[in-house]
């Protein structure tokens, strides 16, 4: 007996010694992988030390490896726990499909990030997980059956999500389910109870099996559970009695709770009275089948219940195609192309998103833009066209450049999510987003933008004739890039800022109106793609990526400094920098707060300026190009004192020189 004891103990240690070298193998370390990769934003860099050649993810921040045993005791090589410390971590991204293949994972806590997107099925397959706890994040779609497949399960919170559809029957199969969370979301239809015991009794080895026959009165060891503001209809299970009133409402239930959601948001007509009335036809299900099973024999009950059931669904089949090609909620994309390019999943994708949003066709766009001939710009993430729609207004299109295997599911939905950003911009100092075109044969991701006919500010400033460009023409620019900000910042909820502010970004009317572009964007969708290659290709060329990796983030104080620099190259004709002048700002600097040079940085193609403008403008840049982000102040601020102490009135100008009415001439 000592001898088995100490061989058993022999092994003990020998599993616990060797966990962390053989816990992972390949396909688990790349599922961990990329699910690093569909985190687009880690602002406290949590995921920082997770590296996909390191084959022991055992020490990466978030995760740990144990001797684990299942709920009948036996041992399992390992046990992984996943997340402990990343709840809260403010990580913003999707859950890859992959995680369901981490085989002996235990537990998966990501509680209380920024994570869109579904609920993958694939988590289904996780036979020893423990504790799913996705709860307050911004998950959306239904709840996929497959998480009855948990049949391991102990606690799975998905509270303060945006989760809609029904409650699948198959949690019945979660024998060891203790907690269960669900409050806060937009689930309907009824709490699913259980099936009747005479039907179950008659239709089983049939059609039917007890795993999709069953509901939440087979989980005898629940304990906490939270139904609360959803949009739940009928009534509460009687085997879930036990459970606090607080734990139902918020719903549309048929019990008399004062806590039940108003007849106006439940619909209008109350839930109790299309559940039970007076007519037969409208009886509560429970009613009908007792009183169907007391006339009939069982066998012609099954047969009826079956027959009808197989009808039932070949109709909700027929209308569930219809509706997808109709309005199409959702989209079959790749997630990962693997080498067969056979692996595919569906993507949920909010129905309402786009809804407001253009959706132009290819083949319009190439007739508008000559076959795509006409470029106007280039860079190693994009194209722009310009076009002219028939019937329409010019138009500039940005085509992303970036090859189909390499777009993958979570950029799909940040692609569309980009488009909406953009298209509630609405401004007359803004570029107008007027739609988009999303196909795949040819592979498509394209905005279309309202072109403004007298291009960029840069041409103006550095390819035009400066003498054409008068100075009050600047100072009218300035506003309205100022007003255009103002905008950006303070009155758009929540706030916008461009990528990269620069005299590139700025487009002219006719009338030499600004209009602030945020063309660069694809650079924030681009980074989602391949990290850790830097580089992608598309049709032969090769796209480098920017050395920033990071995502599409609210920079403010980026945009006021590059505001102040954007006055600078307004004011002098210089551009940013230059090999042979070098750095504007280090430039501007010793001429900036010295009255009597400050003349210096003015165009010298001007030949007219107000110098109380002047110092103005040199006042707000030194504040702009402070070092210290915090000490630069808002848009709104600098707006205001532009607004109060520049006169662009075409009096003030004829006054500075009797040639001006000549300028005048030349520049209008």
């Amino acid at each position: 007996m000592r001898s088995y004891t100490s061989v058993e103990l022999l092994f003990i240690v020998y599993g616990v010694l060797f966990v962390t070298c053989d816990a992972f193998s390949k396909n688990e370390v790349w599922a961990l992988t990329t699910f690093k990769e569909a985190i687009y934003e880690d602002p406290h860099l949590v995921l920082s030390n997770w590296n996909s050649l390191d084959a022991d993810p055992c020490d990466w921040s978030g995760i740990s490896c144990s001797e684990a045993r299942d709920h009948d005791n036996h041992v399992l090589p390992f046990g992984i726990l996943f997340g402990r410390n990343l709840s809260g971590s403010s990580l913003k991204g999707f859950l890859a499909p992959e995680l369901g293949q981490i085989t002996y994972l235990q537990e998966l806590i990501l509680h209380g990030n920024s994570l869109i997107g579904i609920i993958p099925k694939e988590l289904g397959m996780l036979k020893h997980l423990e504790v799913l706890d996705l709860g307050m994040n911004q998950i959306t779609g239904p709840i996929p059956p497959e998480i009855g497949n948990l049949t391991n399960a102990v606690k799975i919170n998905l509270q303060s999500n945006g989760l809609t559809g029904s409650l699948p029957p198959e949690f019945g199969n979660l024998k060891y389910l203790q907690d269960l969370r669900l409050d806060r979301n937009r689930l309907q239809g009824t709490v699913p109870a259980g099936s009747s015991p005479d039907f179950t009794e008659n239709i089983r080895g049939m059609y039917a099996s007890s795993a999709n026959l069953t509901g939440l009165c087979r989980s005898s060891q629940l304990k906490v559970a939270d139904f609360s503001y959803n949009f739940f209809v009928g009534s509460i299970p009687k085997c879930l009695g036990y459970l606090p009133s607080t734990s139902f409402q918020g719903n549309c239930l048929r019990n008399r709770d004062p806590k039940q959601r108003s007849t106006m948001l439940c619909g209008s007509t109350p839930p109790a009275r299309t559940q039970s009335g007076g007519n037969p036809k409208h009886r509560p299900a429970d009613d009908v089948s007792k009183h169907q099973a007391a006339s009939k024999p069982s066998w012609l009950l099954a047969l009826e219940i079956v027959t009808g059931t197989m009808v039932g669904s070949l109709f909700l089949i027929a209308l569930l195609t219809a509706f997808r090609c109709n309005s199409k909620p959702s989209l079959i994309i790749p997630w990962k192309k693997s080498a067969s390019e056979k692996e595919h999943m569906t993507v949920f994708i909010e129905p309402e998103i786009l809804k407001n949003v253009v959706r132009y066709g290819r083949q319009d766009l190439e007739v508008a833009c000559e076959d795509f001939s006409n470029i106007i710009g280039s860079s190693p993430d994009s194209f722009v066209y310009k076009g002219n729609m028939k019937g329409g207004p010019e138009i500039a299109v940005i085509s992303l450049c970036i090859k189909e295997e390499h777009w993958t599911g979570y950029l799909e939905l940040y692609f569309q999510r980009e488009v909406a950003d953009l298209a509630r911009l609405n401004h007359e100092n803004t570029g107008k987003l007027l739609g988009y075109c999303r196909e795949s044969a040819p592979f498509t991701r394209m905005l279309v933008f309202e072109y403004a006919s007298n291009g960029t500010l840069y041409e103006h400033l550095h390819y035009g004739e400066g003498c054409q460009f008068s100075w009050t023409r600047r100072m009218k620019i300035i506003l309205g890039i100022a007003h255009g900000l103002k905008y950006l910042h303070t009155e758009l909820e929540p706030a916008f800022t461009i990528s990269e502010l620069n005299s590139s970004s700025v487009y002219l009317t006719d009338d030499f109106s600004p209009k602030l572009v945020d063309f660069e964007s694809w650079k924030s969708i681009l980074s989602r793609s391949e990290k850790n290659s830097g580089s992608i290709g598309s049709q032969g060329a090769i796209c480098i990526l920017p050395n920033s990796l990071e995502a599409r983030h609210l920079d403010v104080q980026g945009n006021v400094y590059s505001f102040g620099v954007l006055l600078l190259e307004i004011i002098s004709g210089r551009p940013p920098y230059c090999k042979e002048k070098g750095d504007l700002v280090d430039w501007a600097k010793e001429y900036l707060e010295m009255p009597e040079v400050m003349s210096y940085v003015v165009d010298p193609e001007i030949k007219h300026f107000r110098y109380e403008d002047l110092e103005v403008i040199c006042e707000v840049v030194s504040l702009c190009i402070q070092p210290e982000p915090s000490k630069r102040p808002s848009m709104q601020e600098l707006s205001a004192t532009l607004e109060s102490k520049i006169d662009t009135s075409i009096s003030i100008e004829l006054k500075s020189s009797s040639l001006a009415w000549a300028e005048l001439a030349l520049s209008s």
